[in-house]
């Protein structure tokens, strides 16, 4: 089995100066290798506040990097309680019940992470190895049984060449992403997107702001204006699923900013353009910053957006 691949967002919470310091200082020297020192700081935080989601989750990577995974898994499992709409502790628990051969639990948490999280294209891709695995396992069974079963091993050779392991070999252990905690950032400011007047990569990126801009102020109509009919929605859910999914998230929290950085706008013709940038979304519980695609097609006088990616 191919590495399992980190989560790409940042958390970040809200936490007083004390504990943003200790955490700090847990992220450097988790940076700089030194995980017990790092170790060190992050129970320091939780010592000031034992219920910061922020130095339980670091602590969470720092024991699963330090091979706990007993205690790692303990506490990712109560993040996902405490704080259920968040995929990334579900993609965690993956990544240590991957990493110990448990494919089925790992697939229960993976199918949670992306309930929570349509769009979280991370989570999918995980899947896919982890179905990868229970399949080659399937078919390895299914040899066991009956050697002469030749569709069983064109399937397993299949399944070994995607994934990249010999029918002997244990699964290798999974890489885990740190996440690098930092102080509340002061309001982020959008980057302008200046082009020049009546150009087509102006209008495009007139509507990226106009996006940007009804998503902060939690103008859900107005957010959902800018999805082209034909929009493609995450695993093909339905498009009332997948407006009401959308709803329940931006209102829910009690302020959301969104900002675009350095955008690129690239045009497949006079009607379909595709456009990345980095995307910085804060709101009361949660911050990423990640990079993100959104192909956009005009209609009616309007670009709209027909098909939106994470971490491209």
């Amino acid at each position: 089995m191919q590495k399992i691949l980190p989560f790409a967002a940042v958390l970040l919470f809200s936490a007083s100066a004390a504990v943003a310091d200790d955490l700090q200082d847990a992220a450097r020297l988790h940076k700089a290798g030194q995980p017990q020192q790092a170790l060190e700081s992050v129970n320091k935080a939780l010592a000031a506040k034992p219920r910061d989601p922020q130095a339980r989750f670091l602590k969470g990577l720092i024991l699963t990097e330090q091979g706990n995974a007993r205690e790692a898994i303990d506490i990712f499992t109560r993040l996902t309680q405490d704080y259920p709409d968040l995929p990334e502790p579900y993609n965690n628990l993956a990544v240590i019940y991957a990493s110990q051969g448990e494919y089925d639990k790992a697939r229960v948490a993976l199918e949670k992470s992306i309930r929570t999280h349509p769009s979280y294209a991370t989570a999918y891709e995980n899947l896919g190895d982890v179905y990868a695995k229970l399949a080659s396992q399937a078919y390895g069974k299914a040899l066991q049984l009956d050697a002469s079963n030749a569709g069983a091993q064109n399937k397993l050779s299949l399944v070994r060449e995607l994934v990249g392991s010999p029918a002997k070999e244990a699964p290798k252990p999974p890489v885990v992403a740190t996440v690098v905690p930092k102080p509340a950032p002061e309001k982020p400011k959008a980057e302008p997107a200046a082009a020049p007047a009546g150009d087509a990569n102006a209008e495009i990126l007139r509507t990226l702001s106009a996006w940007a801009e009804a998503w902060s102020k939690k103008d859900v109509d107005g957010y959902l204006s800018h999805y082209a009919r034909d929009f493609k929605t995450p695993g093909n859910e339905a498009r009332a699923s997948w407006e009401k999914a959308r709803r329940a998230r931006i209102t829910a929290p009690k302020s959301i900013e969104v900002a675009i950085a350095s955008p690129r706008v690239t045009a497949q013709g006079a009607e379909q353009a595709t456009v990345r940038f980095r995307q910085s979304y804060r709101s009361d519980v949660l911050q990423t910053n990640s990079a993100k695609t959104l192909v956009l097609v005009k209609a009616d006088g309007r670009w709209l957006i027909r098909e939106e990616k994470s971490g491209n």
